[in-house]
């Protein structure tokens, strides 16, 4: 283990870019060699339907699909601890919560020309949920998933998750509390491309949600536009803002929170104090020594984990603003004071009690939130994203007419006459 565990640089509008921009590239590169056979397997399923989901799944799962029975549902669910389903009822009702209140309304009202216009929102006819299999068993995430969907009135949820030959009971019980309809057990690019045709009975979905492998990703950046999806998930990272008023254990720890996830993930502080780097670095070694994934942390803070010292808080957040993290920390003597000036964030977490893994399993918001600077353009999964509105328009008569020479010329200067005459015989004697 090498003396310091993050890099320390002292922002001077160069040294911490250099930084920033191997922490942008670090999720660039695309194998050619799984797009190509993702693509492959999408284009023999849409020919070949439910056959090549079984030959897929076979060949890669060895087993073939099937749907699970809601009694294994019930049965994981006695199966868990007390304590783990308690934790996921109370997780599922403050999502449940959270949603209820963020959830958009159909509306009409009369137009200042007189007619009635207005916005019809309803829920997805049918929504699929995808769940890794083996040891990447997140029941945190099907709840994130699930319960959005179901406060938004989509129709019907169907999860899938591979067929391994243990499936998780925690996984299961979570999917039995936030309501999923059906589960099928079918995993990989053969899982997205059926969800995305449709492929005997594993049905087509209006939207695939959920993370997965490099296959499944790939299999859903490729399956978009058939299907909407919920975001290509890049490596996870957070970004911690502190002054010297901050602990360091607390800033270490949360930064080790997320280096656990994989070798890719991004942990940065950013601090107007020298002194709190140093010892935040210090807490890190002690710390790291105590956890199970301890290489896996130890690589991702080495290549890309860092303390940039700027000279002030408002230069922090203009730093944090441009890398538009996935999670942003504030832990300050006055973080509500920063909040405005945070334009670019999946989610901001303030405070020295409101650690970032609040967020991913009690507090209510999603933990499906934008990576790799997407933050600036996308937002978090939440009941907005199972929705979707449609316009509404009614005019009488005497609406209409008053405007209809005004329509009659934009559509003349279009040189769409037909539309033109759609309205001019209205009113013809």
């Amino acid at each position: 283990m090498s003396e310091r565990m993050i890099s320390m640089i002292r922002a001077d509008g160069a040294a911490e870019q250099r930084q920033l921009e191997a922490m942008r590239t670090r999720a660039l590169s695309k194998n050619t060699d799984i797009e190509q056979t993702v693509k492959g397997i999408l284009e023999t399923v849409k020919e070949r339907g439910f056959a090549a989901v079984e030959e897929y799944s076979l060949r890669f799962d060895h087993a073939a699909p099937y749907e699970i029975a809601p009694e294994r549902l019930d049965e994981a669910y006695a199966a868990c601890p007390k304590e783990l389903i308690q934790a996921l009822e109370h997780g599922a009702a403050n999502i449940r919560d959270y949603n209820e209140k963020l959830l958009s309304q159909s509306m009409e009202w009369t137009s200042p020309d007189g007619g009635c216009v207005g916005r019809l929102v309803r829920g997805l006819t049918r929504v699929g949920i995808y769940v890794p299999g083996g040891t990447a068993a997140y029941p945190s995430s099907v709840l994130m998933n699930a319960v959005p969907a179901k406060v938004a009135g989509v129709g019907e949820i169907v999860m899938v998750t591979p067929p391994t030959e243990n499936l998780s009971d925690a996984v299961l019980a979570a999917a039995k509390i936030a309501g999923v309809d059906r589960v099928i057990a079918v995993g990989g690019a053969q899982a997205v491309a059926a969800l995305t045709y449709g492929a005997g009975f594993i049905p087509r979905v209006d939207k695939l949600v959920g993370p997965g492998n490099a296959y499944v990703a790939a299999a859903k950046r490729l399956a978009y536009g058939t299907l909407d999806i919920d975001m290509v998930a890049g490596p996870s990272e957070v970004l911690v803002i502190a002054d010297e008023t901050a602990s360091p254990k607390f800033v270490a720890a949360d930064l080790l929170s997320q280096a656990e996830h994989d070798r890719l993930a991004s942990s940065v502080l950013l601090t107007n104090s020298m002194e709190l780097a140093q010892a935040v670095d210090g807490e890190i070694i002690r710390q790291i020594a105590d956890l199970s994934r301890f290489d896996i942390v130890e690589d991702a803070l080495r290549d890309f984990g860092c303390a940039i010292v700027c000279d002030s808080l408002a230069q922090c957040v203009d730093i944090a603003n441009d890398i538009a993290p996935e999670h942003l920390e504030i832990i300050t003597r006055e973080p509500r004071l920063l909040l405005p000036m945070v334009k670019n964030a999946g989610a901001v977490f303030l405070g020295a009690y409101t650690p970032e893994p609040l967020g991913d399993y009690l507090a209510g918001p999603d933990h499906v939130l934008p990576t790799s600077g997407t933050a600036r353009f996308f937002s978090p999964l939440g009941v907005d994203s199972f929705l979707k509105s449609m316009s509404v328009l009614e005019f009488g008569r005497e609406a209409l007419e008053p405007i209809s020479k005004e329509i009659i010329a934009l559509a003349e200067t279009e040189k769409l006459t037909a539309h033109a005459n759609s309205i001019r015989v209205r009113f013809e004697s």
